[in-house]
């Protein structure tokens, strides 16, 4: 299975590098930032997610009390162990120095067959989810918990709303970019990420509102253009069982597992 898998995501690779000199198909939308009341409206469920006090990730609501984001997002770099859920904070649509709800965490839970080795490591990709369990539930009629949707189709266009290391202070919107490929449950993606945007949801419309497809991962670049890997949100529902199985069943039991070179946003 892993030979298999292994094999697959090299797929990927192969694609990156004929997209190096494909032409772009779609015009990609520029990045808004997403500095007022008015602006931010419809995406106050993404916040910003500080870790340990000396980093952040971008993570989304999907629940009243959970918020999905990437799993490399829950590991100190230096010692690559896990953060402690007691040093991590929701700052429900944080822009200009203010959140319209702060949380801590109650619990955090990366994928299984998540291993974090590291930095540029291409084979965890498709395993890079995780869910944080809120130590209160958001229940504001201003921000709602997002769809996460396994109906993603090829070519389709989709959206970014991401926190970054040089526009940490408010969420930047990009509207359109597209699915460039897709295969062994990652994404490759024309949207524009940065460091700060791991974890951040990629969005397509169903009748008009905003499901989560996709959450950032990694960022690459292949001849001066730039593109991003998603992974897919398919094991979201695993995630979310282990969470509410009863204690002694499983709950929380995961334990963190992860491949070329890519760049943790």
């Amino acid at each position: 299975m892993a030979g298999e898998t292994m094999r697959r995501l090299a797929l990927i690779l192969t694609a990156l590098a004929a997209l190096a000199t494909a032409p772009v198909l779609a015009k990609d939308a520029a990045l808004q930032s997403l500095t007022t009341g008015d602006e931010s409206r419809g995406w106050e469920g993404v916040g910003r997610l500080d870790l340990g006090g000396n980093s952040f990730c971008t993570a989304s609501l999907i629940a009243p009390n959970l918020v999905l984001t990437a799993a490399h997002c829950l590991f100190a770099r230096d010692s690559g162990q896990m953060i402690d859920a007691a040093q991590i904070r929701f700052l429900a649509g944080w822009r200009n120095g203010r959140a319209m709800a702060y949380r801590g965490a109650r619990r955090a839970l990366a994928h299984p067959d998540y291993r974090y080795e590291g930095r540029d490591k291409v084979s965890r990709v498709a395993w890079d989810l995780a869910l944080v369990e809120l130590d209160q539930p958001i229940r504001l009629p201003s921000i709602q918990p997002f769809i996460v949707d396994t109906t993603l189709r090829l070519g389709e266009t989709v959206g970014v709303v991401s926190y970054a290391h040089d526009r940490a202070e408010a969420p930047s919107l990009q509207e359109v970019c597209e699915v460039l490929n897709r295969e062994a449950g990652v994404l490759l993606l024309s949207c524009a990420v940065d460091f700060g945007s791991s974890g951040a949801p990629v969005f397509a419309m169903r009748s008009g509102e905003p499901h989560i497809v996709s959450v950032v991962s990694a960022k690459a670049e292949m001849n001066t253009r730039k593109v991003s890997l998603g992974t897919l949100v398919d094991a979201v529902a695993d995630l979310r069982a282990a969470l509410e199985a009863p204690a002694g069943q499983g709950a929380g039991q995961f334990v963190p597992q992860t491949g070329a070179k890519f760049l943790r946003p």
